[in-house]
């Protein structure tokens, strides 16, 4: 098989991952998708080096170091931020009730916009380790291999970054 024909195969499908966690680190979808443009590029051009068939924690290693070498580009940006109650009040009045429970539907926008600005104070590697363990459902292996960092410490963020949006979050009354 050609390089081309093996990066089709094994890379393409987890450019929504990529594209995901790239989103969540650096906080902007354009940035993102400058991120996964050159992260794919450079998966494309060292394809070689891949060993194995599961390409997702190597093209996600890869994405997180150049979402890291961006940010470190834009170091005046702030590398966590708060929880900005306006900002949040000011999205909650884009919400356009699809069923037929405007209330319901307001009340599940309200607590996805909760959680999202939660993680998003984050700082950048207590989000990775959430995003990769609960939205892109990756094991503590696959986390470690991505972060280039030891099981006990993927283990030990992930536990801080839980403790930390379950205190961010406790004041907010979460309906379902």
């Amino acid at each position: 098989m050609s390089n081309r024909q093996v990066f089709e195969a094994l890379v393409l499908p987890h450019l929504g991952a990529a594209y995901n966690l790239a989103r969540w680190l650096l906080r902007s979808e354009q940035a993102a998708e400058d991120a996964v443009q050159e992260a794919s590029m450079r998966a494309f051009r060292y394809i070689e080096t891949l060993r194995g068939d599961d390409a997702r924690p190597w093209l996600l290693g890869i994405v997180r170091n150049t979402c890291f070498t961006m940010l470190e580009r834009t170091r005046s940006q702030p590398q966590s931020v708060d929880f900005d109650e306006a900002e949040f009040e000011a999205a909650l009045g884009e919400a356009q009730p699809r069923d037929t429970d405007p209330e319901m539907q307001l009340q599940k926008r309200r607590t996805r916009l909760q959680i999202d600005a939660a993680i998003r104070a984050l700082s950048p590697p207590l989000r990775e380790v959430i995003v990769l363990r609960e939205f892109e459902d990756l094991d503590y292996a696959q986390i470690a291999k991505v972060v280039a960092v030891p099981i006990g410490t993927v283990m030990s963020r992930l536990a801080r970054a839980r403790g930390k949006l379950r205190a961010m979050l406790s004041s907010i009354s979460l309906g379902e």
